[in-house]
Parts: structure tokens; sequence; C-alpha cells
């Protein structure tokens, strides 16, 4: 039996700076990253190595902390602690600079794409979220801006098909919203994490949510529906014991159903669920841990989305590492 989690290839991503994010595209042949160096870079396979093919800059005056692909892939968010947040077009093999969204009064943490495309939506340091409505003409409006949280809400991810849009934030809260009326309102509030949530992410089924936190755990969450036809959210599984420092990222992969972490103690690690798993009491084990994936915390996981098991890893030491999860019988 060989080692279920196996290095492909690591290479500095930000130089002299942390790299906050990783995120493939659609068609998983280009990852793009961003750092405190205020730069976005967009790698490319050539050969049997990943290589650089582009750096994009001078849009931002400080650190960009994630990005975030649009489904037809043609275009790629980011978002920026200057209070912004960018949105590039792809042109044949460069990028060119659509719009920067402008209105928050602090710090962007997140930027995050609806399935359909025709939305976007960003969190800050404001402690709101705000709904973007994109147009045939690549005009983006704010239809709503939301402030469910009391704290900086630190991340933002759509449901992968409804119109669903979930977020999480140093208030150890995670909000679930729903368009009512042509506005955007939150239609559960989630707790039982006992500090910050740092990410959440939906089963690529949209059947449940994970979530991860500050508080050492990842929760899974099942909705249910009440009597009044509001969804309220279960949680129906708490993975304890097996992070030693903050969570800060989680990636629930659609090929494998492998759940990856990214934590403060350097370390990555792959989650599977036992089967068969009773669906309001699942249980999961955990299947692969690298303990220094990084030297510094590891901020960020993302698996591709069309080759099974390739994940893609990066830290505060500015590296970007490509793993190969093999599931072990």
């Amino acid at each position: 039996m060989g080692d279920p989690l196996v290095l492909v290839q690591r290479f500095s991503g930000h130089p002299d700076s942390r790299c906050w994010c990783v995120a493939w595209s659609p068609a998983g042949t280009l990852l793009a990253s961003c750092g405190g160096d205020r730069a976005i870079r967009i790698w490319g396979r050539e050969g049997e190595t990943w290589k650089c093919l582009t750096v994009l800059q001078d849009t931002h005056q400080r650190t960009v902390r994630k990005v975030s692909w649009s489904p037809c892939g043609n275009y790629l968010a980011a978002a920026s602690f200057d209070a912004t947040s960018s949105i590039w077009k792809k042109k044949d093999d460069d990028f060119e600079s659509v719009t920067v969204l402008e209105g928050h009064e602090n710090e962007v943490k997140c930027v995050a794409w609806a399935p359909s495309g025709n939305l976007l939506a960003t969190c800050s340091r404001d402690k709101s979220v705000w709904v973007w409505e994109v147009d045939e003409e690549n005009e983006y409006e704010c239809v709503t801006v939301v402030n469910s949280h009391t704290q900086d809400v630190k991340h933002v991810a759509w449901h992968p098909t409804q119109e669903l849009l979930a977020s999480c934030s140093y208030d150890n809260n995670i909000c679930i919203y729903k368009e009512e009326d042509d506005d955007w309102e939150c239609k559960a509030t989630l707790e039982g994490h006992t500090s910050t949530v740092w990410s959440l992410c939906f089963e690529p089924s949209g059947e449940r949510l994970a979530s991860c936190s500050d508080d050492r755990s990842v929760k899974i969450w099942k909705p249910r529906q009440s009597e009044e036809e509001d969804v309220s959210w279960k949680c129906v599984c708490t993975l304890s014991g097996f992070h030693g420092r903050a969570v800060y990222d989680i990636a629930w992969c659609r090929l494998t159903g492998g759940i990856a972490t990214a934590c403060g103690d350097d370390g990555l690690r792959v989650f599977r669920e036992d089967q068969p798993s009773d669906p309001n009491q699942p249980n999961f084990s955990i299947a692969a841990h690298v303990s220094k994936a990084h030297n510094q915390d590891v901020n960020c996981v993302a698996w591709n989305p069309k080759d099974p098991g390739l994940l893609a890893s990066c830290s505060d030491d500015g590296d970007i590492a490509l793993w190969r999860y093999k599931e072990q019988d």
C-alpha cells in the first residue's frame, strides 16, 4: 500500500509573501493563485510541470485574498484587502481587466460566482455580504447588501444547483440566504462552532454543507424542512481531535467524495465518508494526513474538477503544492 497523498510538484507561488488562495478553472487546465504581493498568477501545465503563464497586477493596492472562476471559465474575480474586487476576462492566452467593484467599507475577504454565472457574492470585514448582478454587457450592479453577521465575514459559497448562498464569520456563525421578492434575506443561522468559522463548502450534490473553524473542528450540516416551509439546518456530524490548530479551508471533491482541509498546524488532511453511512448520522474517517505539507500555515485547498484526486494547496510560506490523492481499499 502506497501513501494515499503524494506530492506531485511544489513551486514558489508568491515569493516573499503569503499565498492566500488557489482556484482551479472549471476545465481544470488552469490554476489561479493570489497573495500578499497584490498579484494574481495564472498557472498552466507544460509537459509534466506547472508553470506561471501570466501575472495580473497593478490593479489592487493591498493583499489579494481570494480568487474565483466564473462557471463558464471566461472570467476571474478577485477580492482584495483594499476594499475592492476586480473582474478579469480571459482573452486567448491573456487576461484583461473588465471592472473594479467598489462599495465595501473595509477589506473584502471572499468573492464567489453563482452557478448561473449571473450573480456574484462578496463579503467583507465590514460585516456585510453583497450580491451583484451581471448583465449581458458585463455591467455589475449591487442588488442587495445583507448585514446578518455581527463580525468580519470570512467566506461566501453558493449552492451548486440552487441560488442559495452561505456565509461564515468571525461571529462563529453561518448564514444561509435566499432571494425573496427581489431581495436577498437570511433564511437560517447555523450555530454550533465555538470560534471563528473560516470557510465552508457545499457537497457537490448540494445535499450537505461542510464548515471549518478556529475551534479546530469540521462540521457537516444537513437541511431539514419544517412545517412553515422554511428550511432549517442541523449539524449531523462533527470531526474533532484531528487538527492541531485552526482549520482555515475546506474543499469537498466532486470526483472522489473526499473532504480536504487546510490547517494552521501546517498539515493537510483528507477525510472520507464511511460506507454504508446513515445520512442523518454520517461517519467520516481520516484517509490521508501530511503533517508538514508546508513550512507554515496552510491557507487553502482546492480539488481539480476534472482530474480525480489532484489537489492544490498554498501557504503562508508563499509556496503552492500539488498532490495526488488515491483512495485506499
